[in-house]
């Protein structure tokens, strides 16, 4: 595993100008806790302006287009993303998958072209409540990733996995250390026989679903688990730094 936790903000649909200052209070504090890798993926028309006031934490942005230019009205280039100071992307995130019918054939041409355009990738994956009460939680998520994951040759360097269940996103729930223990031992195994376990022993497996400053420093002391992906609360600089603070306990324990 990597040597430092990774602990990603996603803004999602939320944040003007006025909420750079939660911005700049996320990064002045992350800069005291440097065990911790911490990173902001804000809307696309805040990336050049957090990019503008960050020191230490990361910028990324929360999806591309699979295209390099042309006629796409709307859509944003992997390229775009990058010239505006994002260092990484977000695909494949349970909400565009529902929302927009993203398919894992989408998601990896999506991942193919931020790979070509510099940027890192955290590729997210997870089951409803309704796979995970079947009994198909594990087949479904290594499905997800057996038809998105990218031929490289430095996943370390490159990419990210986020395991976000679909029914504690956003809920207040959150799966039992168990559960997320047991996914994240299957997405390894997975990562191994895919790249080697030598080369993919640094890919780094973040949870995501309802992470909260009460709840992360257990989830993040857990087996395999390499970080966070955190929604609503890192909307708050407060909040967010809890879940910093949660990981630099974690990485001192």
């Amino acid at each position: 595993m990597a040597e430092r936790p990774y602990i990603v903000g996603n803004w999602k649909m939320n944040g003007t100008r006025a909420m750079l200052s939660e911005a700049r209070a996320i990064d002045r504090a992350a800069q005291r806790y440097m065990k911790v890798e911490v990173a902001l993926a804000p809307p696309y028309t805040l990336i050049h302006a957090v990019h503008r006031e960050a020191e230490q934490i990361g910028i990324g942005a929360q999806d591309c287009h699979p295209g390099e230019e042309g006629a796409h009205t709307g859509d944003i280039c992997a390229t775009m993303l990058s010239d505006a100071g994002a260092k990484f992307v977000i695909l494949g995130h349970s909400e565009r998958r529902q929302d927009h019918g993203e398919s894992n054939e989408l998601i990896n041409a999506k991942i193919e072209s931020a790979l070509e355009g510099g940027l890192r990738v955290i590729l997210c994956c997870g089951e409803t409540l309704d796979t995970r009460d079947a009994g198909e939680a594990e087949s479904f998520v290594l499905g997800q990733l057996k038809a998105s994951l990218p031929s490289i040759e430095d996943p370390a360097e490159r990419l990210t996995i986020a395991y976000e269940p679909i029914w504690a996103i956003g809920t207040g729930r959150t799966a039992t250390v168990d559960d997320v223990v047991a996914m994240h031992a299957s997405i390894r195994r997975l990562l191994d026989e895919t790249y080697g376990a030598e080369t993919s022993a640094a890919v780094r497996i973040l949870y995501g679903g309802s992470v909260k400053p009460e709840n992360a420093r257990e989830i993040l002391s857990a087996p395999e688990v390499g970080g966070a992906l955190v929604g609503g609360a890192s909307l708050s600089a407060e909040s967010f730094l809890g879940i910093v603070v949660a990981a630099s306990e974690a990485e001192d324990a």
